[in-house]
């Protein structure tokens, strides 16, 4: 699902002394120039307003030719806090202990973490407990706690909607242009979404797969290939195979200008303060926002997932049952100049909508165990099930909305 370029690097820097602006260089093994980086966005708290240099004591050649000289995008998580299991023995006996059936000596150490989202290579993540450090002492400006929550809320953001790029791309490429006269229709939607996530697993497994060497616009055009043939459908013509081509150029522009937007969206730039996060938001969406940036944050700063934890713990499965559901309903509601959407477009919404419904179901289901296991505040929680509550009724009377206004429209 990401280039992971750790051992290929050399050293690099990371600057975010300008609020709402990462930017850096890093040198990797066997390449002669450094890659730059130009990002919307911010770090954490730790490296927000600071500079950070880093050094790989035992870089490796390998960084794939396809991997662009320029990084222009979003920021991800970045950070040099990030608690990981650090090997106490050298990695390479590792599999003995494994073999032997003997937990390997480690201890809890930090983790350089730097991610972005890039119109030219898609997620990237740099990933390693043992680089050489070195942070600058002095901020030019502090991040918040409430700061900080926001941009990890819009770091979510940014990569959902890098994979909803590639949601839509599967139901451009899928919509039959002879129903262009009548609205589509939930079922279709249905199967649509469905081909989609299919299409959309795929392509990450590959890119996973694949790692460094991974080309996402050739496997995105072999993918959709592929889900033709398994469709039944004819070979294309040379006209068709023209307009796929020019389709698939679109489309990626329109992904590199999505990244873009999410950042630019993210942080002012003029008078360095943050962007109201409520901005250009439906009201529905903004308020299943709110309530997760309030979650992330109170679950963080009260300790109630422990390090060791999995994402299947309790707590972990209701922050993300909510994080999940805020973000599906930003790509069900969120974007448009008005309400409600036209009628070729219910549809679509609907099954997004349902999709945030059964997150919101997941997060009931996680705040049950949380409740019987005693996993967090018995107030705290019961507050937060019912603003998810409400939220899961909003968006069960914007379904029934759109499925009336959808059967009207194709009566």
């Amino acid at each position: 699902m990401a280039w992971r370029i750790d051992e290929h690097v050399l050293r690099g820097e990371i600057d975010n002394r300008t609020r709402g602006r990462v930017t850096g260089r890093v040198w990797f093994a066997g390449r002669a120039e450094p890659i730059e980086l130009d990002l919307a966005g911010n770090a954490w708290r730790d490296l927000a307003g600071r500079r950070l240099e880093f050094v790989n004591p035992a870089p490796k050649p390998g960084l794939a030719a396809g991997f662009a000289a320029r990084q222009h995008g979003t920021t991800g998580d970045i950070t040099a806090s990030r608690k990981v299991k650090v090997p106490d023995i050298p990695l390479d006996q590792i599999g003995e202990y494994y073999a032997a059936r003997k937990p390997w000596p480690w201890h809890w150490g930090n983790s350089l973490y730097l991610e972005w989202l890039s119109a030219a290579n898609g997620r990237v993540v740099i990933e390693s407990a043992a680089y050489q450090l070195t942070i600058s002492p002095d901020s030019t400006w502090d991040m918040t706690p409430a700061e900080e929550d926001a941009q990890r809320a819009a770091n979510a953001a940014a990569l959902a909607g890098f994979m909803k790029s590639i949601e839509e791309a599967a139901a451009a490429e899928r919509a039959d242009a002879n129903a262009a006269d009548r609205p589509q229709t939930e079922a279709e939607a249905e199967k649509m979404q469905a081909e989609s996530d299919r299409l959309t697993d795929r392509i990450m497994a590959r890119m996973e797969r694949e790692g460094d060497a991974a080309d996402y616009e050739k496997i995105l055009a072999e993918e959709l290939e592929r889900a033709r043939r398994e469709r039944g459908e004819p070979d294309p013509t040379p006209e068709q195979e023209a307009e796929r081509a020019r389709w698939v150029e679109e489309m990626n522009a329109a992904a590199a200008e999505m990244l873009e937007a999410e950042g630019a969206e993210a942080w002012k730039r003029d008078g360095g303060e943050p962007d109201d996060p409520f901005d250009d938001k439906h009201p529905l969406a903004a308020r299943a926002f709110a309530l997760t940036v309030r979650v992330m944050r109170d679950v963080e700063e009260r300790g109630w997932i422990p390090a060791k934890a999995g994402p299947e713990h309790p707590v972990a499965e209701l922050v993300a049952g909510i994080s999940k559901a805020g973000a599906k309903l930003a790509g069900a509601l969120d974007g448009r100049d008005d309400w409600p959407p036209p009628l070729e477009f219910c549809a679509g919404v609907i099954v997004r909508l349902k999709k945030a419904a059964g997150y919101l179901e997941d997060a009931t289901l996680a705040a049950d165990s949380c409740r019987e296991e005693s996993l967090v505040e018995p107030t705290w929680l019961a507050d937060v099930m019912r603003e998810a509550a409400a939220i899961a009724a909003e968006t069960d009377a914007l379904i029934a909305e759109q499925r009336t206004r959808l059967q009207r429209g194709r009566d």
